[in-house]
């Protein structure tokens, strides 16, 4: 069931069950009450990644918070997307780009990696959480991804699932389809890895390579910028073996 885009939507950390009633934070009261001048008895959707969408009315406002009543779901649930998202964090607004764009492409948890050209050795995570729900907010999504701890890429893959196949974005592939590599992938547990500005070190290309879980991947004859890769990569991920299919 696809979302409905005339409501607002609503990412609310709290249980919600028919006639539950609850609370939104400051920021988000500030905006109802004096962007979109809701009064008692507007609409919205609430979600929480765990219940499903829910119609709720406003039901009291005030600057503080604004309470709302949940009065019916609007769509169940779904399963957590599986595809797990590997990047090398880039400066603050090409990174929010590229963990807002990672979220509407069905990415299930965002790993930041940390790699030897990698800029922003240590991203901020609640920024990143904060762009990874103001994406499912605009998008209709209903299962948030986790952010998870900045790893370095030595301990990404010495810790790896040997069941998960891992996608990476090699710059120095000698073709530039990647739909024949893809097309070899057989597993249905997938990870997306993609490098920094500097891309991949000889000796990180080298190793990656070397891995029998890891299958490299170009992305057509231009150079992408590495927020640009991120998208490009997820496409073809999502066309050829993800969830598109």
């Amino acid at each position: 069931m696809r979302a409905n885009y005339k409501l607002q939507r609503l990412f609310i950390d709290a249980a919600l069950t028919s006639g539950a009633e609850v609370e939104t934070s400051r920021e988000q009261a500030h905006y109802l009450t004096n962007v979109l001048r809701m009064r008692e008895g507007g609409e919205v959707l609430v979600f929480n990644g765990r219940d499903g969408e829910w119609h709720a009315e406003v039901i009291e406002t005030a600057r503080k918070a604004v309470r709302l009543r949940m009065t019916s779901q609007a769509r169940p649930q779904t399963p957590h997307p599986d595809l797990l998202y590997c990047f090398a964090p880039l400066k603050k607004g090409r990174l929010d780009y590229l963990v807002q764009k990672a979220v509407e492409m069905g990415a299930g948890r965002l790993q930041p990696v940390i790699t030897q050209h990698t800029q922003v050795a240590k991203p901020g995570t609640q920024r990143l959480e904060a762009n990874v729900m103001e994406a499912a907010e605009q998008c209709g999504i209903l299962a948030v991804p986790e952010v998870l701890e900045p790893v370095k890429l030595d301990r990404l893959l010495a810790d790896w699932e040997p069941d998960r196949r891992l996608i990476f974005c090699d710059e120095d592939a000698v073709t530039n389809n990647p739909m024949p590599a893809l097309s070899a992938v057989r597993e249905k547990k997938l990870a997306l890895l993609v490098g920094p500005e500097g891309g991949f070190s000889e000796a990180e290309r080298a190793q990656l390579r070397a891995l029998p879980f890891v299958t490299p991947i170009p992305l057509g004859p231009r150079i992408l910028r590495a927020d640009t890769a991120a998208v490009a990569a997820l496409a073809v991920i999502q066309a050829s073996v993800g969830d598109w299919e």
